[in-house]
């Protein structure tokens, strides 16, 4: 067996506030808002530094995912049943069945992803913060990540993976 290491960051100032509301087919609920707390979970080897990952860059990195999606209405860019139209003239529009939604563009953050639940953006923030760490080599001893996304205390939704030996 091989031994196993692993890391856990959960600083205050992962966080982010946000509006959004969930739909999908025959419902819609209305549009508020969380102020979300993230928790980063890392697991792997020990590398030769001494680290599973240096603290400092997942806290870094975790920070500027969250940053661009606090203070903003978090819409569904993939979301199968509302209409998304523009930025155009500074808005964006979102209908849903017989209902419209007009933001300031500035206001508005498109996620990839099809529903603004805590789940998926649990699996937004992993897939963010893996392509961020991969693109500066340091998933090299890294074998699963796990992100949680808290909308309150004691509710949170997780999100863990296993890094594949060839994406590392």
């Amino acid at each position: 067996m091989t031994a196993k290491f692993s890391v856990h960051v959960a600083k205050e100032n992962l966080k982010f506030s946000a509006a959004h509301f969930i739909a999908y087919a025959g419902f819609r609920e209305p549009l508020h808002g969380h102020n979300y707390q993230v928790g980063v979970y890392v697991e792997g080897g020990l590398a030769n530094t001494g680290y599973v990952i240096d603290f400092g860059l997942i806290k870094k990195l975790t920070k500027e995912i969250v940053d661009r999606l606090d203070e903003h209405t978090i819409i569904p860019a993939d979301s199968d049943c509302l209409t998304i139209d523009g930025p155009a003239d500074g808005r964006i529009s979102v209908r849903y069945e017989n209902e419209e939604f007009v933001f300031p563009a500035s206001d508005v953050c498109l996620v990839p992803i099809v529903h603004s639940s805590a789940e998926e953006l649990a699996r937004y923030i992993w897939n963010q913060l893996t392509n961020a760490l991969k693109a500066r080599d340091a998933l090299t001893d890294v074998t699963v990540i796990e992100i949680s996304v808290a909308e309150g205390p004691g509710q949170s939704a997780i999100y863990r993976s296993e890094i594949p030996p060839q994406e590392r």
